[in-house]
């Protein structure tokens, strides 16, 4: 078995979801909970199949983000991964919760706009996503100053009253 780390290439103002699931379906199931839970979303969707053809299946409503997603896809290459990309404006806070809930999805690995790496196991069966590692260590513990900067931030961007 070989040990990989695969970065998420994106640009920095993307944000994205991986997740695992467990049937072909998951392409039309996400891209679905995605359309209803957030009207006017822009996403691009892969999932790599595990079985079968195993090929990359992709769906989405904006093309560099569908293609964001397949070379993505591929280069992680695990089977029964997933991962979407959201165009500017749209956040995974909005639609985790629909994700989480399709019967298919079995695990949200992270969603996240930081520099990522996947950590992926390689055996002579395929590839399984082992964790990622999604942003920065911690440079310290916040202090009062911080929790007000934090208490602030969050009510400018209209996510706490």
């Amino acid at each position: 078995m070989e040990l990989k780390l695969i970065p998420i290439e994106k640009s920095e103002a993307i944000n994205f979801i991986l997740g695992q699931s467990h049937f072909i379906k998951t392409v039309e199931d996400v891209h679905e909970a995605l359309i209803n839970a957030v009207p006017g979303i822009k996403f691009g969707l892969a999932f790599c199949e595990a079985s079968g053809k195993c090929l990359v299946r992709v769906s989405g409503n904006d093309l560099a983000l569908e293609e964001m997603a397949q070379k993505n896809a591929l280069a992680i290459g695990a089977g029964h991964s997933f991962i979407v990309f959201f165009g500017e404006g749209f956040y995974p806070i909005n639609v985790l919760n629909s994700l989480k809930n399709l019967p298919e999805v079995a695990h949200i690995f992270c969603a996240s706009a930081n520099p990522t790496q996947v950590i992926v196991a390689e055996s002579e069966q395929g590839r399984g996503i082992l964790g990622v590692i999604d942003g920065s260590a911690p440079n310290g513990v916040e202090d009062a100053a911080e929790k007000g900067w934090r208490h602030n931030f969050l009510r400018t961007i209209g996510y706490k009253l």
